[in-house]
């Protein structure tokens, strides 16, 4: 999945960079690049994040399937 990883992240950073000139139409090389910089991080932490979070679900749903053995 690091083809996928990647391109999210690219994804991300244009997102970025898009809002960035939404914002100021005026934005400069400094900008755009601190956006895409912001927008590619961001979305790695957000990768990261969900896929912490499937995995807590992950465990939590097999901690309630396994059988009781005090019964």
């Amino acid at each position: 999945m690091g083809i996928l990883d990647t391109l999210g992240e690219v994804a991300g950073a244009v997102a970025a960079v898009e809002a960035a000139e939404k914002l100021d139409p005026n934005a400069g090389l400094l900008t755009k690049g601190l956006a895409a910089i912001a927008g590619f991080k961001g979305t790695e932490a957000l990768e990261s994040t969900l896929a912490k979070k499937e995995g807590d679900v992950e465990a939590n749903e097999a901690e309630s399937q396994a059988p009781d053995s005090q019964a």
